[in-house]
């Protein structure tokens, strides 16, 4: 099993993908490459690297895995990775004044993913500092938290009924988003007018909770349904999500405002720090 992520080191993005089974990181050579250089075609840097390193008989090519990473189009492409201690290799053939402090963020990377292994409460503390360091109030936090939560036991849902990662995920995602906000992922993004930004973290308290109450309510039906095929899973998915839509309803024919806001975590922190401020 495999997890995808994006790291940042020095605010430039690094994709990575842990492999639980080896128990290691694999690293985007390329964004390596970009982050230690500043090249301006990190692609042709490596391919000029990589040649000569053939041309050494460097174990590092010989061994170089290639795993499919999302470029930034959208789409996924095998791309050429290297584990924790194949990249210090590489840091030696790249000169750099970045090469030193980078080895301690690797190092940095590898050793907290093990740790949270063997503690999950480590990485719970570690996300809640990275939001409160974004200017987030800690109940919109722990708001976002107990989110995450819910969609862990949705997709171990979706696992143990056969629902493959990555777009079938998507797909009932967007059944669900649909069903209780009326828009699709992609639309809902572009009312936030956000880009690769991750929805929920530009949601309101209100969206996050209607959020949760819609995947919470699919993994629900899902328990008793026990859907078999691809096709059951959709129809459960807008079920799940209908239940919160008709709460989304309710609310604003209450209140007289729509749930379904544009605002996004710049400007919700703004708002927030505005309250605080007045207080």
């Amino acid at each position: 099993m495999k997890t995808t992520s994006i790291k940042l080191f020095e605010q430039k993005q690094v994709r990575s993908i842990w492999n639980e089974e080896e128990e290691k990181w694999y690293f985007s050579i390329v964004d390596v490459i970009g982050v230690l250089t500043d090249s301006l075609n990190p692609n042709n840097y490596w391919k000029v690297l990589k040649s000569r390193l053939k041309k050494e008989g460097s174990e590092l090519v010989t061994n170089c895995n290639q795993l499919k990473m999302q470029s930034t189009d959208g789409k996924f492409y095998k791309t050429d990775v290297a584990e924790t201690e194949q990249l210090f290799r590489l840091i030696q053939s790249v000169p750099s004044p970045k090469a030193e402090p980078f080895k301690l963020w690797i190092a940095k990377v590898a050793r907290e993913r093990l740790d949270e292994i063997e503690d999950p409460e480590i990485g719970i503390d570690r996300l809640m500092e990275t939001y409160l360091k974004k200017g987030y109030s800690k109940e919109w936090i722990n708001q976002r938290l107990k989110s995450i939560e819910v969609r862990k036991e949705l997709t171990d849902e979706w696992d143990e009924r056969g629902v493959k990662k990555g777009q079938e995920y998507a797909i009932l995602t967007d059944e669900i988003t649909k069903a209780w906000s009326g828009l699709s992922v992609k639309e809902y993004k572009n009312h936030k007018d956000l880009k690769k930004e991750n929805l929920r973290d530009n949601m309101t308290n209100l969206e996050l909770v209607l959020n949760m109450l819609a995947e919470a309510t699919t993994t629900e039906i899902s328990k008793e349904k026990k859907p078999k095929t691809f096709d059951q899973n959709k129809i459960i998915a807008k079920q799940g999500g209908t239940i919160a839509g008709n709460t989304r309803r309710a609310i604003e024919e209450k209140t007289g405002k729509k749930v379904v806001s544009t605002i996004s975590a710049k400007k919700l922190v703004a708002q927030q720090n505005k309250k605080i401020k007045g207080k």
